[in-house]
């Protein structure tokens, strides 16, 4: 059941990809929860963003490892669909995070450490969508 969907090398990677992508997103939201989510309105949507990735990812991967999928084309065209607005969202989040870690421009404090980090792993998450959308358009074309 789990190699239903997994049977080339390509497509092993892409569940790596989802695993990792599963990570990197867990990581973005628990450090800007940490940093009290100050100040509040880009903050909240870089919240809202990585959880709302976060699941849908989680559901997605699983739908593919369980096989309901049934190798359909449609399912092959919501991949592509969901990570290229998973990249898009990501990278509309990324960047209201990055300018509100500049504004804070204080080394010294553990929440600007915080927003140093999530900024690294928001843009990571950022590429490893837009790699995965790639990889996707690439499994889609071969239906």
């Amino acid at each position: 059941m789990y190699f239903s969907i997994y049977n080339t090398v390509l497509d092993v990677d892409v569940f790596i990809y989802n695993f990792v992508l599963q990570v990197f997103g867990g990581l973005v939201w628990i450090l800007v929860a940490c940093t009290y989510i100050v100040p509040y309105n880009p903050q909240a949507y870089v919240m809202a963003v990585s959880v709302f990735c976060f699941v849908c990812t989680f559901l997605w991967m699983m739908v593919f490892m369980c096989g309901s999928h049934n190798n359909r084309n449609s399912w092959a065209t919501a991949d592509v669909f969901y990570h290229f607005l998973a990249s898009v969202l990501y990278l509309s989040a990324s960047v209201p995070l990055a300018m509100v870690t500049l504004a804070f421009n204080s080394s010294l404090t553990l929440i600007y450490q915080l927003n140093i980090s999530a900024v690294v792993f928001s843009y990571l998450t950022t590429l490893l969508y837009v790699i995965h959308t790639i990889f996707s358009a690439i499994r889609w074309k071969t239906f």
